[in-house]
Order: C-alpha cells, then sequence, then structure tokens
C-alpha cells in the first residue's frame, strides 16, 4: 500500500476548491492498494472501507456461486470509477495493474458532509448503478452476438478512446472474459466475436479491440 498526501483522486478532481482541497487531504489519509493484474483480492485482501475508488487501470467483480458450472462478472469499473468492496462470494481481479483507494466510513461521512464532494460521488454512484442496469438488462437477449455486440458498446462509450480508425477498448479482454460478462459460454463468444468482424463491426488485435464504428453510433447507442 502507498499513498501521495495533497494527491487529488481520480474521483474528485473535478471538485473546485476549498471542498476539494478538504476532500483532497481526507481521501490522502485513506490507504491505497495496488493490485496486480490477474491476481485475485477478496474481502480480507482489502482495510474495512464502505467503498473504492478506482484510481488507475481497470478492474472486475468476478463471483463464482456454488452450483454455477462458470463464473459471472458483476461489475466492471474504470479510472475514477466507485466499486463495492468484494462481498464473500466475489474476488476482483484487475485486467492491467491497478490501483484503489479505499475510502473508510469515517472518511465517507467526512467527504459527503462537503457539498460539492457529496454532489461527485452521488453522480458517480449513479453512473455505477446505471452501468449495472445496463449490464444486466443485456442478459435479455436471446441472441449471444447481440450480448456480445451490446457489452463492447458498453465498454466503449464508458472506457473507450476515439481514434482515427474508430473507438478503442485498449484493456485486455479475453474471450472467458466477455463470456463472464455476457453470461454465454466461451465457445459462443468466439463464434459472436468471429461473426461480428466478418461484419465489419470490431477489428481485434490481441485481447483487445476496435469498434470501427463513428464516435456518435457508440455515445447514441442504447441497451434495451
Amino acid at each position: 500500500m502507498e499513498n501521495v498526501v495533497g494527491a487529488r483522486s481520480r474521483l474528485l478532481e473535478s471538485v473546485p476548491s476549498p471542498a476539494g482541497e478538504v476532500a483532497a487531504k481526507i481521501l490522502a489519509a485513506c490507504p491505497t492498494v495496488d493490485v496486480v493484474a490477474s491476481e485475485p483480492y477478496f474481502h480480507s485482501s482489502f482495510p474495512a472501507g464502505a467503498l473504492m475508488i478506482v484510481e488507475r487501470g481497470f478492474v472486475v467483480l468476478r463471483m463464482a456461486p456454488p452450483r454455477m458450472n462458470r463464473s459471472i462478472i458483476t461489475c466492471d469499473a474504470g479510472p475514477g470509477r466507485l466499486v463495492l468492496p468484494p462481498a464473500s462470494e466475489e474476488a476482483l481481479f484487475a485486467l492491467v495493474d491497478s490501483q484503489l483507494t479505499v475510502i473508510s466510513p469515517n472518511a465517507l461521512d467526512a467527504l459527503l458532509a462537503l457539498p460539492g464532494a457529496a454532489k461527485t460521488m452521488l453522480e458517480q454512484l449513479a453512473v455505477t448503478l446505471g452501468q449495472k442496469q445496463e449490464a444486466t438488462g443485456n442478459f435479455g437477449s436471446t441472441w449471444h452476438i447481440d450480448r456480445v455486440r451490446r457489452k463492447l458498446l458498453q465498454l466503449a462509450r464508458n472506457y473507450g478512446r476515439v481514434a482515427r480508425d474508430g473507438v478503442r477498448i485498449d484493456f485486455p479482454l479475453s474471450h472467458t472474459l466477455l463470456a463472464d460478462m455476457v453470461g454465454s459460454s466461451r465457445e459462443t463468444v468466439t463464434r459472436s466475436l468471429d461473426e461480428l468482424q466478418r461484419v465489419g463491426f470490431v477489428a481485434r488485435r490481441g485481447h483487445t479491440y476496435r469498434l470501427l464504428v463513428s464516435p456518435d453510433f457508440v455515445a447514441l447507442a442504447t441497451q434495451p
């Protein structure tokens, strides 16, 4: 763990002073956890906290319920996003080396007493909830290729980087990870991605993807 006193967290970097400076001091006193890519981190891996901020990198929460033959992704989050600590049946994985700030209950109370910080945190919680609802709604499609297409659009909209040749999703997405995100088998996701590449929707390089659509199309795409 490490922390840099006075550093402005990604979550609250837009909060104007003086509230922003006070919030920065509150978060500077909170522990940070460096998360190594692909290693599982459980509830006991983190200090007691009410919420966690992704400062850099990209993380997912994976649940493997008993009596299920595969795991499911319950949450994904990039820089500046809020996540809950892993529940008892969940493990947190980073797709790339990442860093999290763990907000203690006392620190959360102090942040919520600052109007600017409280507004930003409420907005980010709404974003996190919206993403989870969108991901859950995606399970309603019986066509697995639609699930994969919609998940790629969601990831591109929330975390993609606009380039001349499309919208890039730069963090690694394996077929197994995508399968856990959309509730399909890895084999089904592989076939769906092959078809999406054949029709010119997406291009793949290693474990990263480029959506061959306009940024406006990504921004306007909606989920059922």
